[in-house]
């Protein structure tokens, strides 16, 4: 009942870096547990994506990491260039279904610039900002946001890669973003961090080890409403699965919930003071114990 969105393999080009040989026609991966290589093009990756069915698909592209050379970072934004060409008449016409382009350039303004206004060009459905997130400061990745969103088309979406934290999403939405996809929330979970509408718990430090309260008592989640965060620290601190899982289901929660929120305002026409409120309660911090 829901649309499917998949990733081209671009991300591992950059991820799997020690493990694949790039080339004009597209990457060729070995396998890390019995040497077998795989190869990956634009329009095989189209194709794989094609046949999940998916409803959103992504160009294949290569993200380079940051810090990086100007030079390399430019070559790969131009190799994407043209993958995007092929994805684009690899996808053909597909009535109800999209490929987005990915704008690549690094923390280099004109080749941001470059990048956007090229696929632009090509009128695509919908478009994804990559490279983004990949060790750069946040001041950073919002520069290149600020540069790159009033080139791609209002009427189309606009996809931020891999971010990021609710601080993120935020400030990403104030500039033109409408969509998101990330790890943060499960990984957090994994890890013992909660983020709540008054900002992250660590579930790990001893102050909460006696501590009666859930992590939310206004939250429609059981995990953040019908659990202390005594109990959520014992089972994080024991190393138990059911930690991870309670936790991943609160961040996942909120993650659904500030969006639910941000888009009300967004119609509302009051997203300015939506997000001044977000930012306050974040600000102002865990309540103290009663």
């Amino acid at each position: 009942p829901y649309p499917i969105l998949t990733d081209s393999g671009g991300f591992q080009v950059m991820s799997l870096s020690k493990l694949r040989k790039l080339t004009e026609n597209g990457v060729t991966f070995r396998s890390h547990i019995d040497g077998g290589a795989y190869e990956m093009s634009p329009e095989r990756s189209i194709e794989i994506q094609g046949l999940l069915d998916s409803d959103i698909q992504m160009q294949l592209d290569e993200c380079t990491a940051l810090p990086a050379k100007e030079k390399e970072i430019e070559r790969a934004m131009e190799l994407s260039l043209r993958w995007a060409e092929r994805c684009k008449a690899a996808f053909g016409e597909q009535p109800g279904k999209a490929m987005f382009g990915i704008v690549q350039g690094g923390d280099v303004p004109d080749l941001r610039l470059r990048s956007a206004q090229a696929l632009k060009a090509m009128e695509l459905k919908g478009y994804a900002i990559g490279g983004l997130a990949v060790g750069e400061p946040q001041a950073v990745m919002l520069e290149m946001l600020d540069i790159t969103c009033p080139e791609l088309p209002a009427d189309r979406p606009r996809y931020l890669m891999g971010v990021g934290t609710p601080d993120d999403i935020l400030k990403s939405v104030a500039r033109g973003i409408d969509m998101f996809d990330c790890v943060m929330p499960t990984r957090a979970g994994r890890h013992g961090l909660a983020y709540t509408r008054r900002g992250k718990v660590n579930l790990r430090n001893a102050r909460h080890a006696d501590d009666p309260r859930p992590l939310d008592e206004e939250s429609d989640c059981p995990a953040a409403r019908d659990y202390s965060r005594a109990y959520l620290h014992h089972l994080v601190r024991s190393q138990e699965a059911l930690g991870a899982m309670l936790l991943t289901w609160n961040n996942l929660s909120y993650y659904q919930q500030l969006m639910r929120d941000i888009r009300e305002a967004i119609e509302a026409g009051r997203f300015a003071e939506q997000a001044e409120i977000i930012t306050q309660q974040w600000a102002n911090g865990d309540l103290a114990v009663r």
